[in-house]
């Protein structure tokens, strides 16, 4: 199995080409992701979002901890993160520049990470939470195969989602 988040391989599809974010991609990272629309709702983002948190972002990166950009020609559009818990599990988060939001952009990343996690952890869950109050991420996890547990998740205010087994391959 594949242990190390920081050898996921590069993905592309029709419109983006995925990667894992490195230092030369920090004024990108911090213009994307300076948003309020963001920061707010992504619990470890200060508002404002600047280039040093971006630094100290990407210096979280690890063998568990990946943050990988979504990129359409030149322009970073979002982010995906992974994450590695234990053994047992691997957790999927995202944000999408405001001015890409609505075009399939977040589903079109999300499902060719998961596509590759699916690959390369094949007998890892994948999971992902979400605020209930969050009606279009919450739209978007069930459409990419997700379904609410019930529970909690580790973060405040947040649902807990479990992939089901048949979901993109």
């Amino acid at each position: 199995m594949h242990k190390n988040l920081l050898d996921f391989p590069p993905v592309s599809d029709k419109r983006l080409r995925i990667r894992r974010l490195l230092t030369l991609d920090v004024t990108a990272l911090q213009r994307l992701t300076n948003d309020p629309s963001i920061t707010n709702v992504v619990h470890f983002l200060p508002t404002p979002f600047t280039e040093r948190d971006a630094l100290e972002l990407l210096g979280t990166q690890n063998e568990n901890n990946c943050f990988l950009g979504a990129w359409r020609n030149e322009d970073l559009i979002g982010v995906v993160g992974i994450h590695l818990h234990g053994e047992d599990f691997l957790e999927i988060g995202y944000w999408i520049g405001t001015r890409f939001q609505g075009q399939g952009y977040a589903y079109e990343a999300a499902s060719a990470v998961i596509a590759e996690l699916k690959r390369l952890y094949r007998t890892l869950e994948i999971t992902a939470e979400c605020r209930l109050e969050n009606a279009a991420s919450w739209k978007l996890l069930q459409k990419l195969g997700f379904r609410s547990t019930g529970e909690r998740g580790h973060r405040p205010g947040r649902e807990l989602l479990v992939m089901r087994h048949a979901s993109i391959r």
